[in-house]
């Protein structure tokens, strides 16, 4: 099976340089990855060296721990689609799903898909399987796949558990059949990658994506 037309090829860390930024371009480009995914304040350089190529370009939304305003969200929206995003990896309230607080979850929700599909943007919303029973995810699919988003994904990749399996079974026996699954934290390798697309993950958001294609050593985490 190949595997780059399902990767996201992701750098998030906080330290992240433009030399970082336009070598994960390069290499999305080459492997032609489906995306590249980059903070927000790359999204436009990110854009810059894509734009004659096939690879969308993706940012984070209330990263990495959704606990922002949903005002704060949409004003990253907004900002990020003017920078010239295609894709939105927006982090869901988890304290909200915690709490039990599924009204809150829907209001954020329904507030900000008008925003993005009147640009035809493509939303994921990301929740954090880690710290979330089955009970609380089954919620989350309720909830999301009711609004119409485009992806629920698996995690952010900054908690101690990210992608599994199980979760990705979970999310396609409980989701509309529209709403595509993006796994991401903890892929490294292309055993677990097939694993998780025969799962139902039409998407994979690694940092290790060369090493998943290539079978190459796997540098340290980007994610």
């Amino acid at each position: 099976m190949q595997l780059n037309s399902y990767i996201d090829h992701t750098i998030l860390k906080p330290t992240t340089l433009v030399a970082d930024i336009e070598k994960l371009c390069k290499e999305a480009m080459d492997y032609q990855f489906a995306a590249v995914c980059v903070p927000p304040n790359f999204v436009k350089l990110a854009k810059s060296l894509t734009v004659s190529s096939k690879v969308k370009v993706a940012t984070v939304i209330g990263f990495p721990f959704g606990y922002s305003a949903v005002e704060s969200k949409i004003a990253e929206i907004v900002l990020a689609m003017v920078d010239g995003a295609d894709e939105l990896d927006m982090v869901c309230n988890i304290s909200a799903i915690k709490n039990k607080d599924f009204t809150y979850l829907a209001n954020e929700i329904n507030h900000i898909m008008p925003i993005v599909k009147s640009k035809h943007k493509i939303i994921k919303v990301i929740i954090e399987i880690g710290v979330l029973t089955n009970e609380e995810i089954i919620a989350c699919c309720d909830i999301y796949g009711a609004a119409g988003i485009d992806y629920l994904k698996t995690s952010t990749g900054y908690a101690e558990k990210g992608a599994t399996v199980e979760a990705v079974k979970l999310f396609r026996l409980h989701l509309p059949e529209h709403v595509q699954i993006k796994a991401s934290g903890g892929i490294r390798d292309y055993a677990f990658a097939k694993e998780l697309v025969d799962a139902g993950a039409t998407r994979l958001g690694c940092s290790a994506g060369v090493a998943i294609v290539t079978g190459a050593p796997i540098a340290s985490s980007n994610y």
